[in-house]
């Protein structure tokens, strides 16, 4: 049986959320924001019927019609979701109602990424990324604004590549299976064979590797990262996946800031659509064909020891497979689902175990008809 070392000792900035600012070697480009950015509603809202909190003195009749209310949408319309991220995916093969859970209480979520283990992977990569990064604050007004410095960070990486140089916090999207997928790769270097390698970074609490339950989830990682980064360099990111699934304005006329930066790299573009344009543009002309090789590094948290490198291979027609089921609920083609019984040790270190009904209508009954019956 797998335990707490199990749920939160591999710890990955993507893997957890901590995004830390996209950036690329020699300058980066950190996002801070000096005036508010129009928000488009809460991520906040009940799912199902399982989700909703129990209310003996509520109208019966009223939380029904919320419910059917709710059943109009699909949860990327209910969640206020343009996107999803590699890192949410990541953890919904790991348990999907715990994503759920997560976007609803977001408080509790927050609670989690407080743990020792969690900060202590964090600062890991956070060193490890400024060994060769500085930094360059950048001011932006608007969201138009925040997706520029990803795309102007995506064009000058790009270049970096192109001479052969190593990279770190790589922004990858594009559309798969019909939805807008985004992500930031640890590292991109190349071998002595001058192929291109993905390297992703897991730090470990324990001095051992992590089982197949999470295992799954890092080989999902890198898989996605590949078929982004390959679809980015072979032309299958249009302009308009960018603008139609991000809701962005073309003709919105970029910050001060971000004007001042891309005319520091000889970009004279004023427009956000421009901006793109000229962005594809460098993709397209670009040396690099595609991620010839993906490998994990798990390296142990208190001596920084490496306890081994893992070479994953990538099945595109496996992978897509998988990415089509876990797109089937957020696009409303069915219900979320927990874990299997085989999984079910995974509940007993879920925050949300007693709020679950799957857990209560699926493993419960379970493990009780068959009392001798211990987890895997």
């Amino acid at each position: 049986m797998e335990g707490n070392a199990e749920a939160l000792g591999s710890i990955s900035d993507a893997e957890l959320g901590i995004h830390l600012d996209n950036a690329y070697p020699v300058m980066k480009i950190q996002h801070r924001v000096q005036t508010p950015l129009k928000t488009h509603g809460k991520e906040g809202y009940c799912v199902d019927n399982t989700l909703h909190e129990s209310d003996p003195g509520g109208d019966v009749r009223s939380l029904k019609r919320k419910h059917q209310a709710e059943q109009r949408f699909s949860p990327m319309d209910r969640f206020r979701r343009r996107h999803l991220s590699v890192t949410l995916l990541c953890e919904q093969s790991w348990c999907e109602m715990k994503v759920v859970f997560g976007l609803l209480r977001p408080l509790v979520k927050q609670k989690e990424m407080k743990k020792p283990e969690v900060k202590v992977g964090a600062s890991i990569h956070l060193t490890r990324q400024l060994e060769i990064h500085d930094v360059v604050p950048i001011q932006v007004q608007s969201r138009e604004d925040f997706e520029a410095i990803k795309l102007l960070n995506v064009m000058h990486m790009m270049s970096l590549l192109n001479e052969g140089m190593c990279v770190r916090e790589f922004p990858v999207f594009g559309v798969l299976e019909g939805v807008f997928l985004m992500g930031v790769i640890d590292e991109l270097s190349y071998n002595k064979e001058r192929e291109l390698v993905l390297s992703e970074l897991k730090t470990r609490k324990e001095m051992s590797l992590p089982g197949k339950a999470q295992v799954k989830g890092h080989n999902l990682q890198v898989g996605l990262y590949k078929l982004l980064f390959d679809g980015m360099v072979n032309g299958a990111v249009k302009r308009n996946d960018i603008i139609r699934h991000l809701k962005l304005q073309p003709k919105q006329v970029l910050g001060t800031g971000v004007l001042n930066h891309a005319g520091s790299m000889g970009v004279e573009e004023g427009s956000f659509g421009s901006l793109v344009d000229v962005v594809l543009k460098s993709l397209n002309s670009a040396k690099v064909s595609g991620i010839q090789h993906l490998k994990l590094e798990y390296i142990h948290q208190d001596s920084g020891v490496t306890i081994d490198t893992i070479h994953v291979e990538c099945e595109e027609a496996v992978l897509r497979g998988e990415l089509q089921d876990y797109f089937a609920y957020w696009t409303g083609q069915r219900e979320p689902r927990g874990v299997d019984i085989e999984d079910a040790w995974k509940c007993k270190l879920c925050p949300f175990e007693k709020s679950c009904q799957w857990g209560k209508d699926k493993i419960e009954p379970c493990i009780n008809d068959d009392p001798g019956k211990k987890p895997k």
